[in-house]
């Protein structure tokens, strides 16, 4: 297959996920072919639902998913810095291993591909993207280079970066994992038995301890030195944004960003569980809810619910739920730090 898109989910995000493929069918086409990268075996709605969508299909290559997931233990364990500081805490050595997975797209069937995780809508034609890649090896349109790069390199390691990447560089680069575009075997076994190995020597010290996938997906574009194109660095006055928290006009279930349609809408941070009581009919007040719902029922308009707002009594107890919650990590925290020190 030439390209196509991928995305990563299970039936924990199956309001999101139906949402962003209805949204792709609409807003690029069914012609284009979709790769579902499945998080765990909970899948059973998704095989249910894309039985009646021909184009969309279940990644099923557990060579490269146990690739992925035995390179991303090891990048994190050779990480001293990253070890000391969870095991005290009483953490796992690694977390949230299955989020690699999203690499797998490397060894699909697509030669050109667009990766969106589950909470984001396509808005536009991801045709100019693709133009990109016959240019480019990577492919973002991403404003978080604006943002602290301490969420993705680790600052007390500056020294490090500086001497393998480039602070500049590196800093230039940063993106979101939750949208890219590249290539088959961008990062093919050979490559990336290069980049463990600078990872084990030293390398891996440089990421940051706020993430787990984002800041390896980081290190390993810049310190591979593979070509990488930013629509929003590169050309800033024409990029769109695509965080939930931007100012968009809504027209027609479109979002535009001063007159210009953005090509996605990111959903990050907002938790799942927001968008399942939303699908239930309770307002929620996310951002644009009222046009991720116009895509979650695209196909089922008269299934989309009425919304209304929570009882006071139920606010009242999720909010006593989340102090309770805090208060406990807290102690947990605490007393894991009085154990680490006797």
């Amino acid at each position: 297959m030439k390209s196509g898109i991928y995305t990563f989910a299970n039936d924990v995000v199956y309001d999101q996920l139906i949402a962003l493929l209805n949204s792709i069918e609409e807003n690029a086409g069914s012609e284009i072919p979709v790769c579902i990268i499945p998080y765990n075996s909970q899948i059973q709605k998704i095989e249910q639902d894309i039985k009646n969508r021909s184009h969309v299909f279940l990644f099923d290559n557990q060579d490269s998913i146990d690739f992925w997931e035995d390179f991303m233990i090891q990048a994190w364990t050779a990480n001293t810095t990253a070890q000391k500081f969870w095991n005290e805490q009483g953490k796992p050595a690694v977390r949230r291993v299955n989020f690699v997975r999203k690499l797998c797209s490397f060894d699909g069937p697509f030669d050109k591909f667009v990766y969106m995780d589950a909470d984001t809508l396509l808005m536009d034609s991801i045709a100019r993207v693709y133009d990109k890649l016959d240019t480019y090896d990577w492919v973002v349109n991403d404003f978080q280079y604006k943002s602290d790069s301490h969420y993705i390199f680790n600052p007390e390691k500056q020294d490090i970066l500086d001497d393998i990447i480039g602070l500049e560089k590196a800093k230039s680069q940063i993106f979101c994992a939750g949208w890219f575009a590249s290539k088959k075997d961008v990062f093919n076994r050979e490559r990336m038995s290069e980049l463990l190995g600078y990872l084990n020597s030293g390398d891996a010290e440089v990421l940051s301890l706020r993430g787990s996938d984002q800041p390896l997906y980081n290190y390993l574009v810049s310190r591979s030195g593979i070509s990488f194109y930013n629509f929003a660095y590169n050309n800033p006055e024409q990029a769109t944004g695509s965080h939930w928290s931007s100012n968009f006009d809504v027209i027609e279930n479109r979002l535009y960003d001063k007159g210009r349609p953005i090509n996605y809408i990111h959903f990050m941070s907002i938790s799942s569980s927001k968008f399942r009581l939303l699908c239930q009919g309770e307002n929620v007040n996310i951002p644009y809810q009222d046009v991720f719902l116009h895509y979650r029922y695209l196909k089922s308009p008269s299934d989309c619910p009425t919304l209304k707002d929570p009882s006071p009594w139920l606010q009242l107890r999720r909010q006593s739920q989340q102090i309770v919650g805090k208060i406990g990590n807290k102690l947990k925290f605490k007393r894991r730090s009085s154990e680490s020190r006797d």
